[in-house]
């Protein structure tokens, strides 16, 4: 069965840097990912509409380039998370984690018994297909998936503390925009509630030993937040990167037609 290095990583304290799979879930974007110099691919599936065939495919073209693949599932219900890693997903963000409560749920189904409810089912896509022992099996399974919860709610700021000191919480992932928007907000991120709200998050990080996460538009707020002590970076949307590369190369020639 695979490792999952990048959990390694990131509990070590080093960072860890990948993209968000969105639009062009294609057969190459794994490999262009990895040859970027990414560690993970993260699929979502609470905005794009992905369904769980294209999850598994884009999970099985990640085996063999060293990259990891994670997703963001759309809700966090047993047979959406447990779904994910059964078709061989080797982290899971959960959307909009609001208390305590929640976080162990999440938690146990990303666990065998007896450490969580998660259903069996070896020989398959989770396993690459393999034998072996099943025990053997549990214990990497249980080991190797990376939880991360998504602080992006008024609760989760409230409950921020309680969050981080559940066992098997790994990444607390600051959903930026989200947070904003139920601080009443929107879209303001030099506001002293939303300001306010991070230290929250990064104070409950350090105290409790979780890794510190969010997603970089640009280069700029990957220095801001990195400087906040956040090491696991999702750099960027799929559809935004060629978009953007796409804008600054037609500039550059609209520029030079009007000279």
């Amino acid at each position: 069965m695979r490792d999952n290095v990048i959990k390694k990583k990131a509990l070590a304290g080093e960072p860890v840097f990948g993209t968000f799979g969105w639009e062009f879930l294609v057969p190459g974007l794994p490999q262009i990912v990895k040859s970027s110099g990414a560690d993970f691919l993260l699929i979502d599936m609470e905005h794009s509409g992905v369904s769980y065939e294209t999850l598994k495919t884009q999970i099985a073209l990640c085996r063999g380039l060293d990259l990891v693949p994670m997703c963001r599932i759309p809700t966090n219900q047993y047979h959406y998370i447990s779904r994910a890693l059964d078709l061989g997903a080797l982290g899971i963000v959960a959307p909009m984690v609001g208390s305590a409560e929640e976080a162990e749920f999440i938690v146990s189904c990303t666990r065998y018994p007896p450490k969580g409810r998660r259903g069996a089912a070896f020989g398959f896509a989770s396993d690459d297909y393999l034998g072996g022992n099943v025990s053997e099996k549990i214990e990497i399974a249980n080991e190797r998936t990376l939880v991360m919860a998504l602080i992006e709610t008024e609760n989760g700021i409230k409950n921020i503390n309680e969050i981080a000191a559940v066992p098997g919480i790994d990444v607390l992932w600051l959903g930026h925009f989200d947070l904003t928007n139920f601080l009443g907000i929107p879209g303001e991120f030099a506001h002293p509630r939303y300001l306010d709200a991070i230290e929250r998050i990064r104070d409950a990080a350090r105290r409790h030993g979780k890794v510190l996460a969010c997603m970089s538009a640009n280069d700029e707020w990957s220095r801001e937040y990195w400087l906040k002590d956040f090491r696991l970076f999702a750099v960027g949307v799929d559809s935004m990167l060629l978009q953007s590369a796409l804008k600054a190369g037609i500039d550059a020639l609209k520029d030079l037609s009007d000279k």
